[in-house]
């Protein structure tokens, strides 16, 4: 899949979104602590703290043993993974604990670890550094299975309150058990619709199609609970004031997905693991309206549905439709109604009569995704609907029309719907 050169985000024209940023905003991508009280007064899930390192004295105090495991050190204003050890057991009867390595680490290595955190030696920003003591979130049993030893993360890129990419990561036995692509993590691009994965990069650099040393596809994997892992990023954009950033998530196997850190300046390499550009996507929501999380999701499900080649099938077997199929149209309480529509190869986006619209229920407030424009109408809405062609359940995003109100047909199917179908002499 060729990627157009005007549709990819560089470093440089990352900083245009970048800045729109508020300075109230972006100390959060500074300060995992300040990210995570922010989260907790929004009621946003968020790894327990279990201490927080100021100085030499708090490393002196701490009794060791009273920690929890697995727990996690890192440095409160790092990144990258940069001075981050996972601790997964504590020796029985013995001040020694086990990392996900399976090391012995001591209780003079976990002290000399935080007074090197507190020495700036991993903090990426600020000179006020600090370390904490964090919950380790097991992988969610859907994804264990890909991963080596540690937990799978989710990116997602919000801007203007859509999400408009995603990539989960996995640990390899090469990144140590960490979601870190630098050191060798796979990267999965993700249907934004659907939450499945399509491609798989490896070190940001090698593309694969299954797991190494395995004959596990890294496409097709889907991400649980993909809607609300959508929405905590979202939630967590606008709680903090982003207008663009980048969200780690966690799927905790029973509390859901969980902010792990928000990001001021997200990767690029999402484009590699999409194969796909940012630039395009963010230009495609600039100065929509979004009214909240699960409208903002709404937008993004919309715009952004993969298409991928095991899906589109052979010419023998798409279905063949005539230029006025007969189709149904999905109402607001999930009843069929039949309706006339005509093919118009022309168009990109299909419309739906406002009338018609109306009487199925499909155009409340709640329902409204964005405004588009129309050479001859202007701006029109655009929502969500559901109809079946030939035996297919087709869930998409029309713009609704008042001059479909004077005609026999209700639809004017556009080029997206019509992906899988044969336009012809074939019957209704």
């Amino acid at each position: 899949m060729a990627v157009k050169p005007s549709h990819i985000l560089g470093m440089n024209a990352r900083y245009r979104y970048t800045k729109l940023n508020p300075a109230s905003a972006r100390k959060y991508g500074f300060s995992k602590l300040l990210t995570k009280q922010m989260l907790e007064e929004h009621n946003i899930a968020t790894p327990k703290i279990f201490h927080i390192f100021k100085t030499i004295q708090d490393v002196e105090e701490i009794n060791w043993e009273a920690i929890p495991v697995p727990f996690v050190i890192k440095p409160v204003s790092g990144s990258a993974g940069k001075g981050v050890w996972i601790i997964k057991k504590k020796v029985p009867n013995e001040a020694k604990w086990m990392n996900q390595e399976n090391e012995i680490i001591s209780r003079s290595d976990l002290i000399l670890h935080v007074e090197n955190i507190l020495d700036g030696e991993f903090s990426t920003w600020g000179s006020n550094h600090r370390a904490m003591i964090e919950e380790l979130i097991p992988p969610h049993p859907s994804l264990a299975k890909y991963a080596y030893k540690g937990t799978p993360d989710i990116r997602v890129v919000v801007f203007n309150q859509v999400p408009v990419m995603a990539m989960a990561r996995i640990p390899t036995p090469e990144s140590q058990g960490r979601a870190n692509l630098d050191k060798g993590a796979i990267a999965l691009g993700i249907d934004l619709a659907t939450g499945s994965t399509t491609y798989g990069l490896k070190g940001k650099k090698e593309y694969i199609k299954y797991f190494p040393g395995t004959k596990r596809k890294v496409r097709g994997i889907l991400i649980p609970q993909w809607k609300q892992v959508l929405e905590t990023a979202v939630k967590a954009s606008l709680a903090a004031g982003f207008v663009y950033m980048g969200a780690d998530i966690f799927i905790h196997p029973d509390r859901g997905p969980m902010i792990v850190e928000l990001n001021v300046f997200p990767g690029l390499s999402i484009q590699m693991a999409n194969k796909a550009g940012l630039k395009r996507r963010l230009q495609r929501v600039e100065g929509i309206e979004v009214r909240n999380a699960e409208h903002g999701v709404k937008i993004a499900q919309a715009l952004f549905a993969g298409k991928f080649a095991d899906k589109i099938h052979t010419p023998d077997d798409m279905p063949i439709i005539s230029l006025k199929p007969s189709v149904e149209v999905i109402d607001d309480h999930g009843k069929p109604h039949d309706c006339l529509a005509i093919v118009d190869t022309k168009r990109s986006r299909s419309i739906i009569s406002e009338e018609f619209a109306d009487q199925l229920g499909l155009v409340d407030l709640d329902d409204l995704l964005w405004r588009q424009q129309e050479t001859i109408e202007g701006k029109l809405p655009v929502v969500s609907v559901s109809f079946n062609l030939k035996g297919k359940r087709i869930d998409t995003a029309m713009m609704v029309s008042k001059r479909l109100n004077r005609t026999k047909h209700k639809l004017e199917l556009g080029k997206r719907d019509l992906q899988n179908f044969l336009v012809g002499p074939g019957n209704s």
